[in-house]
């Protein structure tokens, strides 16, 4: 098993990057939370990922993560039935690992299926086998946040902008902003500029 990679970033492509280490050039697919925590490409950066290779009849695949929390989580989702890697990767995109724990102990099904390629059916598995394997404080709150975060995104990208910039912007809005009509306000500052 390969446990990490460190070495000198070399690439950022669409759901995955491309490491240089010893000459030779990892490609590890990565979530939007470890691609935005990765330094920029020109600098041509140190990094270090913590990685799962993931073997499969016709392929082995790397899969980099930021943190071990991450990568641990990632490992529990692919533990479940019907969840394969790709499809981990996307519902790690949803949320932070305390949402999509949230998500998981407050039993709700509709927050996991934002995921791309994640039906029903598939949340419902996740939820099932999972919720006694996660711990989230308050997680009351946190899906209450999430949710309108979720709604708040989907008004962004009505608005024109991309998924994943309106994701970015609603990530940089200090804590104490609260209410979905002033974290709407924060996030149109954000994504226009101003």
């Amino acid at each position: 098993m390969i446990y990490g990679v460190s070495g000198i970033l070399t690439w950022k492509g669409d759901g995955f990057v491309v490491v240089e280490a010893g000459g030779v050039g990892f490609k590890l697919f990565v979530s939007a939370h470890t691609m935005g925590a990765l330094p920029a490409m020109e600098a041509g950066g140190e990094v270090r990922l913590f990685s799962h290779l993931h073997v499969k009849e016709d392929a082995l695949d790397l899969y980099g993560f930021i943190t071990q929390k991450e990568m641990d989580f990632f490992e529990l989702l692919i533990s479940v039935s019907g969840v394969g890697p790709k499809s981990a990767l996307a519902i790690l995109d949803i949320g932070s690992l305390d949402e999509l724990s949230a998500s998981i102990q407050e039993n709700r099904p509709d927050l996991l299926t934002r995921a791309s390629g994640i039906g029903r059916k598939t949340a419902e598995r996740v939820i099932l086998e999972l919720k006694s394997k996660v711990k989230s404080a308050a997680s009351g709150a946190v899906v209450e946040k999430m949710q309108t975060d979720a709604d708040l995104v989907e008004a962004l990208v009505s608005l024109g902008y991309r998924r994943e910039e309106a994701r970015s912007a609603l990530g940089k809005i200090e804590g104490e902003v609260t209410g979905a009509e002033e974290r709407l306000k924060a996030a149109l500052k954000i994504v226009s500029g101003k």
